[in-house]
């Protein structure tokens, strides 16, 4: 095998790494309760690392997680907390270690109101976990920016 056909495997199976890994976590992300929250994201951690054959103890967890590498995690976590309402033509991006939830167009010519912002965090079970008073709502150009429920974001803080 010469070396540009060695660099190709070697690029083709990471894409397909990078592929499963990211269907993976789409597939199972709902199965971790209570959804949007910190505690659902480590579940899935701990998930991956049993599966991946190491023990649940912290050491092997910390290991798991060093392994995957700060980049790996970034993309894992956010694809954990993103979603797409497909038929509203909505993303939302609700990462709980975040200030807010982020609801956007998925396409450029599309606007965001506040009626279809609500449908959507019906649709992905996100409402009981944000403020649904729309006062409280950041409707910036093209993105609705909403404080998480119980979150100290008013202007006394």
């Amino acid at each position: 095998m010469s070396a540009i056909d060695s660099v190709m495997q070697s690029r083709t199976q990471a894409k397909l790494f990078d592929f499963a890994l990211m269907e993976l976590i789409c597939e199972n992300r709902e199965s971790f309760q209570p959804l949007w929250t910190i505690d659902s994201w480590v579940k899935l951690l701990i998930w991956m690392s049993l599966n991946s054959g190491l023990s649940g103890d912290k050491e092997s967890l910390e290991l798991f997680v060093e392994a995957l590498g700060p980049q790996m995690l970034v993309r894992m976590r956010r694809l954990f907390f993103e979603r797409n309402v497909n038929d509203l033509g909505l993303k939302l991006m609700g990462d709980p270690a975040e200030q807010q939830v982020l609801i956007m167009p998925i396409t450029d010519n599309l606007v965001v109101s506040p009626e279809k912002a609500a449908d959507a965090l019906t649709q992905i079970r996100l409402a009981d976990r944000v403020v649904l008073d729309r006062e409280r709502w950041q409707i910036l150009d093209s993105i609705i920016a909403i404080p998480w429920a119980g979150s100290n974001l008013s202007s006394d803080a």
